[in-house]
């Protein structure tokens, strides 16, 4: 016996097609059928909507339906999420230190797992990469959070961003708009920066204290140099004009997927001196205390909602593709 559910897989004409995937019907093992009630689109995402036959979407948000024979946490009728990484081995060094988003088996979605995603009806997951999304959080505002707002946590959590600091954040998008959220109300100063103050009344009602624009600037200036600097723009800033406000000791956060070579002037990096700090999205337990803390602050995605339809992806899809989303688009089946 099988069960077959639908789901939306790239294509190599740019739309995504509506699809199935058939999964045995018996649950092994502590597998979790859950029902797909949102999905967000991240701008990974859009790297992969022409790889002919995946299914897309990572940011997941679904109720429990059934669970397998090992399952011990999770029941019927659960709200539950998952994001990036879907499995690890458990055994390894990373696994067994809270870094399994580094295990050498990892399963992350594109290289794995590729005949499910969240844009779907159902999904079949582990029990162990599930995380329950607190009452406090709606379904379509608990979906951005999955990766989105994880890989922003992540940054500020696991590498210890104290109160005290002061945190830039360059972007507001996606990415900035939440990092700007978790630095406020960790109870750092936020110093947002742009290419243009058209966010800016936006960005101080999301909590940022400071707004620095830098189109036509030859020299930024800030109140406090910067301790931690999140970067969640799509394309690499001008490092020469951004050094110079950053306090000694520094650490920069590159946040955002970009191809070619980081670069950054050599003498400021060791005189000052910097750190540059790569990171991807949350393990499990810096995800639990995200899932946590947001629902805690109140801290939510601003969001564009969308039919989780051919139509309604395509629709997403090109308005991210052209910068028109603001800020999240989350998908909610029909």
């Amino acid at each position: 016996m099988s069960f077959t559910f639908t789901v939306f897989k790239g294509d190599k004409s740019g739309a995504p097609k509506k699809s199935t995937t058939t999964k045995p019907d018996k649950l092994s093992g502590d597998s979790v059928l859950l029902k797909v009630t949102a999905s967000g689109l991240c701008g990974t995402d859009l790297h992969y909507r022409k790889d002919d036959g995946m299914v897309l979407g990572h940011e997941g948000v679904g109720v429990v339906e059934a669970t397998g024979p090992l399952c011990k946490v999770l029941k019927k009728g659960d709200r539950v999420g998952w994001g990036y990484e879907h499995d690890s081995c458990g055994h390894c060094h990373q696994c067994l230190t809270g870094a399994e988003t580094y295990c050498p088996e990892r399963a992350l979605y594109v290289y794995a797992n590729r005949d499910q995603g969240s844009f779907a009806s159902h999904a079949i997951w582990r029990e162990a990469f599930l995380f329950k999304i607190p009452d406090a959080i709606s379904d379509a505002d608990a979906a951005p959070l999955m990766c989105g707002g994880a890989t922003v946590f992540n940054a500020l959590n696991a590498y210890s961003a104290l109160p005290t600091e002061t945190v830039g954040v360059m972007g507001v998008g996606g990415l900035g708009h939440l990092a700007i959220q978790f630095a406020a109300k960790m109870g750092c100063r936020v110093i947002v920066i742009s290419s243009t103050e058209s966010k800016k009344e936006e960005a101080m009602r999301l909590g940022a204290h400071e707004f620095v624009a830098t189109k036509g600037q030859t020299e930024l200036k800030v109140s406090h140099p910067l301790d931690r600097l999140l970067v969640t723009t799509s394309g690499q800033p001008d490092w020469a004009q951004l050094v110079p406000i950053l306090a000694p000791g520094a650490t920069i956060h590159p946040l955002s997927v970009d191809g070619g070579n980081f670069s950054i002037p050599y003498l400021p990096l060791i005189a000052v001196p910097i750190t540059v700090q790569g990171s991807i999205v949350a393990p499990r337990y810096i995800q639990k205390r995200m899932l946590e803390f947001a629902a805690l602050h109140q801290i939510r995605p601003v969001l564009e909602i969308f039919p989780m339809t051919e139509a309604g992806i395509v629709e997403a899809m090109d308005k991210l593709e052209k910068g028109q989303i603001h800020f999240r688009a989350v998908l909610v089946p029909q």
